[in-house]
């Protein structure tokens, strides 16, 4: 029984573990008939039937648990919880414990109004977000070095791939090479040899003193590279000055990247100081669980002249159709969704949700908050180097001393045969720390990275840890008495010496008061799933329930290291196998895999087992990609870094793939196609009949058919991509499976596999060989445990029918509109799938605005516009969810045909065809109390229908001036005196790159 509806007769009925369905699926069992009776099926299964292709179609129910309520799914996860074991990690390798603010956790991550909110590309009410990412990036600005930085990346290692990608697109240098100094973490090297493989570069390794030239010489080493990447710290914590290496790779036209941490560089000279073109890495240990492996926020910053080849969301200035400052997505034609294979990396999710929390940290500690906890990192590594010394001396031995003589907060020790003792007295004390990699002959060597949530009791039980002595209160007190707080361990030619974080958001905010009050200015600013419906085709906004998110802040997951031995991870284990085992069987498929950490990096990750499944038959010749041109941009960005060759499918007239053309682009490349890359249902929003054929088709070729999961909302229970002919699938956890987008991130992007490919499946990256995709085994495994609790609760049964009622809600808002905005594409019935595209391309010569224009006066309604412009120039692609009630389809509806009769009073001249409520949306409050200059009243503007004024979302400002930020970019904070009084504190001033052309 659901709460929608009436208990039956009998106590079973009230037992019913079904009560979740009627919290997720919105529309009641009465409301769906009235929809049913409008689209004229007598049911749920008529209309289904109607809709996909029989061949296709699922009778029986899905092979797994029935659904159980929310307490019930708790208590079970709480269980399976209580098998992970969470002892203190020192292992570091790029992970460190944080401390995570209070105000950020609560205000923002357990916070719908910022975690279901999307990606801001409809920048007018997305300010809130967009501002927390600015300071995001200008705090990587700072702590870097480099005057430009993006909006965060997945995770770090694939931050240092794409800057060795980045890299070859600026290096004046013809070499196929590129090398990475031996002392990386494991995982990213492991990562750029998955991503070099294909691209056809050369990994080298090796001591960047010795390969590159030594400490002072600039010359004499080898310099046949493209590019390279260093880092510093490296992963033993050693602290190292590149700036000669650095110069010689640039002298030779090489670009360099150096991977760095946030926190050693508010002690530690910059990468930017040190001459590097880029700089990466974790912003995790800034406020975010280490959640065994993501999801975390990744950096990236660059010179100037490389903005426009960087990867991923750039934040910019620019000034609304007012002339006030206001913030968008700069530079959006480099990337995937426009520039297709020709994109500067495959990524469309972030991290943005991280990011901002990383961002907040900054502005929760500020410049001197941060500093203090750095220095207290440092001194509690040289409080654990002096306790040893003195148990050495007082025992008249040999002291265990840092392998290396400058660190920063990871000190290594050579321990010898003292390993094994050390491994028991750790285990006695519930301590992960690191076995460090040592050549053949060598002593055995530990890591023990140290972070802020340290203390001098904790440094006491390391010391019994390394030696067996127990020391008394006395002796640490002592101890801690004679400690300076001066860095030592960072020489004086590595410190840092110029300010960073000098911007007034930085110093700003320190008391709870003002800092609670910032996080709600800005939410406020922004539109997301708690204000009203968010119909994005293509992008499954539907609910993200509380008791879904409720486990992401539970220790026992959130406090796991990724790399802590597995047995500490049973738990995570048990889950995750329990969770691919339902995802096996939504997709029909026969194995698993959770690495890749977005859905374009699962496009990755499932064409990589592609190229290698035919690489190991003696057919890696094969390099043809076919890809119908309604493709999502990633699709062919993802080839292109795999290193295909994209050839493009027609479209017919109905929006299915040409029969004909894919039979000519087969006969053409037959030897040489490896994959299609298909979405299904269609990016059109149709069950294309023909799917089934068009599988066969390709493997006959000898290909593999690829299958985009952007649309399994509309699949899930009904068929299965294996069913269908598919031989890989990636699933869209933040779409389907009820993660959050979190305002562009995280994501996550599992593959699903046919029975061949398993064994192609990603490696694990702790291997440093080719294979892995992500930093950490299980990708962002922290928020799998969203879609463990969504599948859960909706149990085999929950999960077809919240697909039936996505169809269902789709075809009554298309019958809705249709006779005011004509439906683009249809079926073989004349239903869509899940979603349907509204045609406007009509409106420009009609009535002189655009589907553009209709987008923003939705703002005016409290809406979020459907996705524009996609796949279809000048349309709207409307995707319900099945998490939506009527009530609220009517709303959108209703708004949509209102917008309608706006356009007949522009066209029957009542209203001027510039002044009017759509060209001059959305309305601000400002505009509406200041001086009212429009020929239209200001009620008409901001209160379009009654329902309006009972919740009133107000755009913060007004169209913003797209082309006037691209032209001149500004990605860093903007003195605050551009938002403020005369004033304001003053600000430095904001870097500007003034690019080489109007677009990139």
């Amino acid at each position: 029984m659901t709460p929608h509806d009436q208990a039956g007769d009998g106590v079973r009925a009230l037992l019913a573990p079904d009560e979740f369905h009627g919290r997720h699926i919105g529309p009641s069992e009465a409301q769906q008939a009235a929809m049913l009776a409008r689209l004229g099926h007598p049911s749920r299964d008529a209309l289904i039937r109607a809709t996909v292709p029989p061949a296709i179609l699922l009778d029986a129910p899905l092979a797994f648990e029935g659904p159980a309520t929310e307490a019930d799914a708790l208590a079970e996860l709480r269980g399976l919880a209580a098998r992970n074991q969470v002892w203190r990690s020192y292992i570091g390798a790029g992970y460190h414990d944080t401390l995570v603010p209070e105000p950020i956790r609560r205000n923002v991550l357990e916070n719908p109004g910022w975690y279901t909110a999307y990606t801001p590309y409809q920048a007018e009410v997305a300010q809130g977000r967009l501002e927390a990412l600015l300071n995001y990036q200008q705090m990587i600005i700072d702590l870097t070095g480099l005057p430009v930085a993006n909006a965060s990346l997945l995770d770090e290692a694939t931050a240092a791939a794409e800057a060795m990608a980045m890299a070859r697109r600026a290096s004046k240098s013809r070499s196929t090479r590129f090398f990475v100094d031996a002392d990386v973490h494991p995982q990213v090297l492991s990562v750029i040899r998955t991503r070099a493989q294909w691209m056809g570069f050369e990994v080298v390794t090796g001591h960047a003193e010795t390969v590159l030239g030594g400490d002072t010489a600039q010359t004499g080493g080898d310099s046949d590279f493209f590019g390279a990447h260093l880092q510093t710290p490296d992963t033993q914590g050693r602290l190292r000055d590149f700036t000669p290496q650095i110069a010689a790779l640039h002298a030779a036209g090489a670009r360099v990247s150096v991977g760095c941490d946030p926190l050693a560089a508010m002690l530690v000279k910059s990468a930017g100081a040190m001459g590097a073109d880029i700089a990466i890495g974790s912003a995790q240990r800034f406020g975010v669980p280490l959640g065994y492996g993501g999801p975390h926020a990744a950096f990236m910053s660059a010179r100037e002249e490389l903005v426009r080849t960087m990867p991923g969301r750039i934040i910019g200035v620019s000034k609304d159709a007012a002339g006030n400052p206001a913030l968008r997505m700069a530079l959006q034609t480099r990337e995937q969704h426009i520039r297709r294979e020709k994109a500067t990396s495959n990524i469309c999710t972030a991290q943005a949700l991280l990011a901002n929390m990383a961002g907040f940290y900054a502005v929760w500690h500020g410049p001197q908050g941060l500093r203090r906890i750095a220095l207290r990192v440092n001194a509690m590594g040289r409080l654990l180097a002096k306790l040893l010394a003195e148990v050495a001396q007082a025992r008249g031995g040999a002291p265990l001393q840092p392998a290396h003589a400058a660190w920063f907060d990871t000190l290594a020790f050579d321990v010898g045969t003292l390993l094994a003792d050390i491994r028991e007295r750790a285990a006695a004390l519930r301590i992960n720390l690191r076995e460090l990699p040592a050549a053949e002959g060598e002593p055995a060597r530990i890591g023990i990275a140290l972070d802020e949530t340290v203390k001098p009791v904790d440094i006491v039980d390391l010391v019994f840890v390394l030696t067996g002595q127990h020391l008394d209160a006395a002796s640490l007190e002592a101890a801690l008495d004679a400690l300076p707080a001066d860095p030592a361990s960072v020489p004086a030619a590595l410190r840092r010496t110029d300010a960073v974080l000098t911007h007034p958001v930085f110093s700003r905010h320190h008391s709870e008061s003002e800092f609670v009050r910032y996080l709600k200015k800005l939410e406020n600013r922004d539109i997301s799933l708690v204000h009203s419906m968010i119909p994005l085709g293509s992008c499954t906004m539907k609910l993200n329930a509380a008791a879904e998110m409720a486990p992401v802040t539970w220790p026992e997951f959130a406090a796991i290291h990724p790399f802590a031995p597995r047995e500490q991870a049973a738990g995570y284990a048990a889950m995750l196998e329990q969770l691919g085992r339902w995802l096996a069987e939504i997709t029909g498929f026969a194995a698993v895999s959770f690495q890749p950490n977005s859905g374009a990096q699962g496009e990755y990750a499932g064409l990589l087992a592609i190229r290698d499944f035919l690489a190991a038959r003696g057919q890696g010749h094969r390099d043809v990609c076919l890809i119908p041109a309604s493709a999502h941009g990633t699709n062919p960005a993802s080839a292109q870094m795999m290193g295909m060759k994209i050839v493009v499918v027609a479209c017919d007239d109905q929006g299915n793939i040409d029969l004909a053309d894919l039979d000519a682009k087969i006969a053409k490349h037959r030897d040489a196609v490896a994959a299609l890359m298909v979405t299904y249902p269609s990016t059109h929003g149709v069950f294309e009949d023909t799917i089934v054929e068009v599988c066969r088709r390709v493997h006959d070729a000898g290909g593999q058919v690829y299958m985009d999961g952007a649309n399994l909302n509309a699949q899930a229970g009904l068929t299965k991509p294996g069913l269908i002919g598919a031989d890989v699938c990636h699933m869209n956890l933040h779409k389907t499976f009820c993660i959050p987008h979190g305002g562009g991130g995280p994501g996550m992007g599992p593959i699903a596999v046919a029975a061949h490919l398993a064994p192609h499946l990603p490696t694990d990256p702790l291997s440093g060989e080719p294979g892995s995709v992500s930093a950490a085994p299980f990708g962002s495994a922290l928020i799998t445990t969203i879609s463990w609790m969504y599948i859960r609760m909706m149990g085999a049964s929950g999960i077809r029918k919240a697909t039936e009622v996505a169809i269902l809600n789709a075809n009554y808002v298309a019958a809705r509109l249709q006779d005011y905005f004509p439906v683009l594409y249809r079926g073989h019935s004349g239903s869509v799938a899940h979603e349907c595209i509204l045609d406007m391309r009509n409106l420009k010569a009609e009535y002189g605005v655009s589907a553009e224009d209709v987008a923003k006066r939705l703002m005016d309604y409290g809406f979020h516009a459907p996705t524009l412009s996609f796949p279809v120039a000048d349309t709207l692609m409307v995707e319900p969810t099945e998490s939506e009630p009527k009530a609220e389809l009517d709303r959108f509806c209703d708004a949509m045909i209102a917008i309608h009769g706006e356009l007949q009073k522009i066209r029957s001249g009542e209203w001027d065809a510039e002044d009017n409520p759509l060209k001059c949306a959305p309305h601000t409050a400002a505009e509406i109390a200041g001086e009212w200059t429009h020929a239209y009243s200001r009620e008409t503007a901001a209160f379009p229908l009654p329902w309006v004024r009972e919740a009133k979302f107000w755009p913060s400002v007004k169209r913003i001036d797209n082309a006037a930020g691209d032209r001149h970019l500004v990605c860093s904070c903007p003195p605050m005196s551009d938002y403020e009084e005369d004033d304001a504190p003053e600000a430095h001033p904001a870097p500007a790159v003034e690019p080489a052309g109007a677009t990139a």
